[in-house]
């Protein structure tokens, strides 16, 4: 579905569309890894350093250059606020180390959520199809311990939970797909309740079997597909769980800081000439800033 935007007549540039697959690196025969994200939510785990930032920058880039069509819109949430703050300008919202905001934003989606379904029924479909024009929202949380285990208070973060819950259970049919990373897979970071509704799953180097079992499942470990192995040496090798369950080893591709700021940099100027939202970047720094 690759497409060309135009501009008095002349191509712009050839962008994609999230109906695409992602590509996020290759495998261990050197055979490109792509992921088709559109009906599905993926998780991603591994302790610092271990590469799990790289997989989300690929979904993210490839959201980004979706976005200058006009029919992807970004929904951000990143407590340390550098690893998705590149993406700031073409994202709808940014969510940093703010909990009420986060909640907010949330249940916003949600209602989004609900409203899509009603339009589906209407015009009799059981899920977002690329001839419905319908704008593909992309959520994607990096560090999601802060956000359910220590910002705010313990109501706030059990009720964020509860939004994150509902947003993977309704978002995937109605073109609303979530990626969500973590450093530290416990089960107090991600309730079962919430894990198993992540139809893919990314386990990058883990410091415990255990941790790698919370993503990839109980028993695979035995099969032979334990994140706990990974060479701490190697970031960006990592067992993804995608099409077809069965975990496949992959190494992610990686994008430099100077290559992604150039895609975000080159997609906002292009969103601003064909009058599609761009955020002011000033005022967003700001409101992030703590209260003096």
């Amino acid at each position: 579905m690759t497409t060309t935007l135009q501009r008095a007549g002349q191509p712009v540039a050839p962008t994609v569309s999230m109906f695409d697959p992602v590509y996020l690196g290759i495998d261990e025969y050197g055979h490109h890894v792509h992921c088709p994200f559109i009906y599905r939510n993926l998780l991603v785990a591994g302790e610092p350093g271990s590469g799990k930032s790289g997989l989300l920058n690929n979904v993210a880039s490839h959201a980004t250059l979706a976005s200058l069509l006009g029919r992807v819109r970004l929904v951000l949430f990143d407590a340390k606020l550098v690893e998705l703050g590149p993406y700031m300008g073409v994202a709808d919202e940014f969510v940093g180390l703010d909990l009420d905001h986060a909640i907010d934003v949330l249940e916003r989606l949600l209602i989004v959520a609900r409203n899509r379904y009603y339009w589906l029924l209407v015009h009799r479909g059981r899920k977002i199809e690329p001839d419905d024009n319908m704008t593909i929202i992309v959520t994607l949380i990096d560090e999601l311990a802060m956000y359910s285990t220590v910002l705010g208070t313990k109501q706030q973060q059990e009720r964020f939970v509860e939004l994150l819950r509902g947003l993977v259970s309704l978002g995937r049919a109605c073109g609303m797909p979530v990626v969500a990373a973590t450093q530290r897979p416990s089960f107090d970071i991600i309730p079962t309740s919430l894990r198993d509704l992540f139809g893919y799953r990314a386990a990058f180097r883990c410091t415990t079997i255990g941790s790698s079992a919370v993503i990839l499942g109980q028993g695979q470990a035995e099969a032979g597909y334990n994140a706990n192995d990974i060479s701490p040496t190697n970031p960006g090798e990592g067992y993804l769980i995608a099409e077809g369950g069965t975990p496949r080893r992959i190494k992610a591709a990686y994008l430099s800081d100077a290559q992604i700021y150039r895609i975000t940099d080159y997609a906002t100027d292009v969103r601003r000439r064909n009058g599609i939202h761009t955020a002011d970047m000033n005022k967003r720094l700001a409101a992030l800033l703590p209260a003096a």
